[in-house]
């Protein structure tokens, strides 16, 4: 897809910002391709002898959403909040930044916009976004929102760990410089997702530390590494979808080191490394991923939606691109197999979801 060059608009204050596939396609729910039955020898009453292999398709979504109250948002979030909830429902996985919810009791005349985003989607698990801190957190005493990172999937997945980054740079006054990144708690968070039963993906939502600044640089970098080592324990030797803004312009020598150092400590691969990305390569909106833990992923495509997410009088509905990218899954299992076996309760990821009810349709919250 051809770029399209538009100017960024400044910010006031940036904070760098179901069980089965039957049953969502009862539910009328719009999902990726089902899963490939199992193959290997097989014995008389269908027990599978040897290895077996499933494999499935998962489009996904790296969307920077802009919800900051307005004048403070990038974008016009009230007008175009609304506008962007239908248009996720084309994707499988979607990995949403800057995405908050009001204070409760609200702080007029603070106005956020989860719900507008919400609002018309059809998938049936969605992240529980995170409590905002209004200067309560003492670990960053300055910060008035939470993370902004949430997910909405086809899949089930576990619980959210959430970490903010270990340090940050500018407050609401960025006359020094810096881009507001401590008034929110920053960071990454990851939920370990079942795209078919017994075969989960950890997946990873990012966002970088923002600014220009020497300082911003140092910090990135920083984070990246924090991430890294977190991902060393938490998914060591597991399948990994990480996807988000990074904050990281790769062209340029100092982000260009800092995401090439956490590619090779992870062992993440850019989706751009894998498919062609043409003049999008570098932008600052990225997915990586790598296989693992018996799941092989390959990165089929990689596109900007551009056009399908602008207004009727051509402006986009961010001040970030959403960036979708078509990924495969193949699962060797180690032994056999019995369908006609009982299952147990299942994975942590199926066991985490509590169903609620949203638009008279039954979905879930992971």
């Amino acid at each position: 897809m051809q770029r399209i060059s538009r100017p960024r608009r400044r910010r006031i204050v940036a904070f760098g910002a179901v069980s089965s596939v039957a049953l969502l396609a009862l539910l009328g729910i719009v999902g990726g391709a089902a899963a490939a039955p199992a193959t290997g020898r097989r014995q008389a009453g269908g027990a599978v002898i040897g290895p077996s292999t499933t494999n499935g398709r998962v489009r996904a979504l790296t969307y920077n959403v802009a919800g900051l109250p307005e004048p403070l948002s990038g974008s016009e979030p009230s007008v175009n909040t609304p506008l962007i909830s239908p248009r996720l429902n084309a994707y499988d996985l979607v990995l949403v930044q800057e995405d908050w919810i009001d204070p409760d009791p609200p702080v007029p005349p603070w106005d956020f916009h989860h719900d507008d985003l919400i609002s018309q989607v059809t998938h049936p698990y969605r992240s529980t976004p995170a409590t905002p801190p209004v200067g309560t957190d003492p670990r960053r005493p300055e910060a008035l929102v939470a993370d902004g990172l949430n997910r909405l999937s086809r899949y089930p997945f576990g619980s959210v760990t959430r970490r903010m980054w270990t340090g940050c740079f500018g407050g609401a006054d960025t006359s020094d410089g810096g881009a507001g990144d401590c008034l929110a708690l920053k960071g990454f968070s990851v939920a370990r997702t079942e795209v078919d039963p017994g075969v989960e993906i950890d997946v990873y939502n990012v966002h970088g530390e923002a600014g220009g600044t020497e300082l911003d640089e140092q910090l990135r970098a920083d984070g990246y590494r924090q991430l890294a080592e977190f991902m060393a324990v938490h998914s060591a030797g597991r399948a990994v979808i990480l996807g988000g803004d990074t904050n990281l312009h790769t062209d340029r020598p100092g982000a260009g080191a800092i995401w090439s150092e956490f590619l090779e400590a992870t062992g993440l691969t850019d989706v751009c490394q894998a498919v062609d990305c043409g003049a999008d390569d570098h932008e600052i909106d990225k997915f990586a991923f790598r296989s693992g833990g018996g799941v092989t992923i390959e990165a089929l495509s990689h596109a900007f939606e551009r056009d399908e997410f602008r207004r009727d009088d051509g402006e986009p509905l961010s001040d970030h691109d959403p960036l979708a990218v078509e990924f495969s899954w193949t699962h060797v299992s180690d032994g056999p197999s019995d369908p006609a076996a009982p299952r147990s309760a299942g994975p942590p990821a199926a066991r985490g979801a509590t169903p609620v009810a949203v638009a008279g349709r039954v979905s879930y919250t992971g």
